[in-house]
């Protein structure tokens, strides 16, 4: 089935210079890019865009650290997209992510772990609503 996903390279990957390597893994794995844009999260969207999270004890935290510095956005699109994207990306603590996953390979640590994807059909289409109108998204046939 064909889905789209969001995707975010979060702050440490950015100011670390891994864009075009993590991008380059979604292609190579067949997942189309039909949208982007670099922004830098100001403090009320991060928590409008992590309030799943205000109960949780990280939640300020991750706020602080999805504001301080410029992200990149994109929606993914392809066959399973989420699951593959989510397996990509590994386990959300890069310690225990499997070898070749984006955040055993760029991530820091649980809090500065590189990427964020949608993990459910449900949670994409939230997502991508928060970041995108239907009218940034390029429909485009790969060859």
């Amino acid at each position: 089935m064909i889905e789209r996903t969001l995707s975010i390279v979060k702050p440490d990957a950015v100011a670390k210079g891994h864009l075009g390597a993590i991008l380059s893994r979604f292609e190579k794995e067949g997942l189309k890019i039909v949208a982007a844009k670099m922004t830098w999260l100001s403090r009320p969207k991060a928590k409008e865009f992590y309030a799943v999270h205000k109960e949780r004890p990280f939640f300020n935290s991750l706020v602080e650290f999805m504001v301080s510095g410029p992200i990149l956005v994109s929606v993914l699109e392809g066959e399973n997209a989420i699951k593959k994207n989510r397996e990509l990306m590994g386990a959300t603590n890069p310690a225990n992510a499997d070898p070749g996953t984006i955040r055993k390979d760029f991530a820091e640590n649980v809090e500065r772990n590189a990427v964020h994807g949608s993990d459910a059909p449900e949670t994409a289409a939230i997502e991508i609503a928060h970041f995108f109108s239907g009218l940034e998204m390029s429909n485009y046939k790969r060859v």
